[in-house]
């Protein structure tokens, strides 16, 4: 059964469309990467303790890509079983995702292509899945 996976991709979810036969499925998958987070305790850009200044940044940052990594893992797991998967959306996300897919060596074949894209509804983006792989 040949199955192709359109992903329209975001930094808050992505949206998996798998077309088999003729028929469309349709799968969110939230990211909970949090964007704009603060830290408790944070109250000062730099805080002094003795002779040593400390930043929260740090701290965000390896949290943000822990949940990059975990929202990236999530739809490595929907691909695997897929004929060929194209990639579209707003974000950096779709470029991130990309480089994942192009260290996996059993995932690279599949992908056919990485495209811009605006904001979309559901059926704007089935639709445009469908059109992509009716080419």
């Amino acid at each position: 059964m040949k199955q192709n996976i359109g992903i329209w991709i975001d930094t808050k979810q992505a949206v998996i469309i798998k077309l088999s036969n003729n028929k469309h499925a349709i799968r969110i998958i939230k990211s909970d990467i949090e964007t704009r987070e603060r830290v408790p305790g944070e109250s000062k850009k730099f805080g002094r303790f003795g002779g040593q200044y400390m930043t929260f940044e740090k701290n965000k940052l390896n949290k943000r890509n822990e949940q990059t990594n975990k929202f990236i893992k999530s739809l490595l797991k929907e691909v695997q079983h897929c004929e060929s998967v194209v990639l579209f959306g707003p974000s950096k996300m779709k470029n991130i995702f990309e480089k994942e897919l192009s260290k996996n060596l059993q995932l690279t074949n599949k992908l056919v292509g990485v495209f811009n894209s605006k904001l979309l509804t559901e059926n704007q983006m089935v639709a445009w899945v469908k059109d992509f792989y009716k080419k």
